[in-house]
């Protein structure tokens, strides 16, 4: 196998389809508004993308902002590795989450976000805690540097590979009792139940739609890059537009743009355009690499290799389980979608989700890509490898990188090992072992 010898795009010139161009343009706008929250009287709230409370948030007329989202741009625009070292000189060590550092680093650089807009300072960090420890000792620090109103949604972990009624009724109390109350008064309004029930229908349907496009990847071939391509899909419904209409219509039009493709038996949109053959169908576990990210990308669009499904795409809601927003139960299924998140799930459970993934999608073959400073993936991968590999039979390769350090980025070593691992699927096709 040899790697194509197509000219390298930079990857403001990746090829983009509709949908992703939207995306783009959506997530631009939202840090417009930020950078105008406070002339225009708007409440700010931080929070996270897992088990997040957009709906709430929107409800009540106040704008997210999600770290993650900003250390993650930073990374795809070549700017987070001063940020860490930003944060290093001020003492955070080399082994933090790099989310962590980029964030820190960028507040004390100015917080000029991704777009070189200004970001405005929280009203309000809210903190509904979902299968990650860091969160709760980066939001001490955020608290030590903004001097604002902190609210803690503690979310029990699904030890027991379920949520039980005591989960349920426990997140519900703190919601009704302890987050909500905080909220109205940063918000200076009362929360309107009607309202938020509005947005969580706007949310269901925005999440049938985004399902759809999530399966259409059972085509052959995947209209869908589930993982690369998925970071685009998913952007809207993760970060700060679920509960409202230009959800909606996003995913309207991803969805018609999927259904085109595969009336068309098309593959995938790539940063060097339509895929025009699939070689290999591939479930990915763990994160992407943002600061090398079409790079990352291109080693396997290249080699005709589409990633049809993958968990990361699914730490925001595990919607493809039959998870939706249900505006008859507001609170209930706001605990049930804080419980469910895919890094609040125990080991058997995402194991048994790999594998679901692994089948209903007929992949050749499953990649692990260990991010060195997040746990919340990392810890156990060996292990769903192992068991996975037991229960399917099929393949499982293993490489490693990080979130948005690019000194954790070995190009070679991984493309090296990306390209032996489809080398062996392809001996294993022709009757070898």
């Amino acid at each position: 196998m040899t790697t194509t010898t197509t000219t390298v795009k930079s990857e403001k010139e990746a090829q983009k389809d509709r949908s992703q161009a939207r995306q783009k343009e959506m997530i631009a706008n939202h840090f417009k508004k930020l950078a105008r929250a406070k002339e225009d009287g708007k409440k700010v709230v931080y929070t996270f993308v897992p088990g997040n409370l957009a709906e709430l948030i929107s409800a009540l007329d106040m704008l997210p902002v999600l770290p993650e989202i900003n250390a993650l741009q930073s990374g795809m625009r070549k700017r987070s590795g001063a940020f860490i070292q930003e944060a290093e000189k001020a003492g955070h060590s080399e082994d933090v989450c790099t989310y962590v550092k980029c964030d820190l680093g960028m507040l004390k650089k100015g917080n000029i976000g991704p777009t070189d807009e200004p970001l405005p300072p929280p009203d309000l960090l809210l903190l509904s805690y979902t299968g990650c420890f860091t969160f709760m000792k980066w939001f001490e620090l955020l608290r030590e540097e903004y001097k604002c109103p902190v609210v803690m949604l503690h979310v029990p972990y699904q030890a027991g590979g379920e949520i039980t009624q005591e989960m349920r009724d426990y997140v519900v109390a703190q919601l009704r009792d302890e987050v909500i109350p905080v909220m109205e008064k940063v918000a200076g309004k009362k929360l309107d139940m009607k309202v938020l029930q509005q947005h969580l229908a706007l949310s269901r349907t925005a999440e049938d739609a985004l399902v759809q496009v999530w399966e259409s990847a059972r085509h052959r071939p995947s209209p869908i890059d589930g993982y690369f391509g998925g970071v685009y899909y998913v952007g809207p419904i993760f970060s700060s537009f679920r509960g409202g209409q230009d959800a909606v219509e996003y995913y309207k039009e991803l969805l018609e743009e999927t259904n085109d493709r595969i009336s068309k038996g098309l593959g995938p949109m790539t940063p060097d355009g339509v895929m025009p053959k699939e070689k290999y169908r591939l479930v990915v576990e763990g994160p992407p690499n943002w600061t090398n990210f079409y790079d990352f990308w291109r080693m396997f669009s290249r080699e005709g290799a589409t990633i049809v499904s993958s968990t990361y795409t699914r730490v925001g809601g595990l919607y493809d389980t039959g998870f939706r927003h249900d505006p008859d139960k507001p609170m209930e299924s706001l605990a049930d979608y804080c419980l469910g998140c895919y890094t609040n799930l125990n080991l058997p459970s995402r194991i048994d989700l790999l594998e679901k993934y692994i089948k209903d999608y007929q992949a050749d073959g499953f990649l692990i890509n260990s991010v060195k400073s997040c746990n919340s993936f990392s810890v156990g991968q060996l292990l769903i490898l192992r068991q996975l590999e037991e229960r399917t039979g099929v393949p499982g390769g293993f490489i490693e990188s990080d979130l948005v350090d690019p000194r954790y980025f070995g190009k070679a070593n991984i493309e090296n090992r990306v390209q032996s691992y489809l080398q062996m699927l392809e001996a294993r096709r022709n009757g070898g072992r």
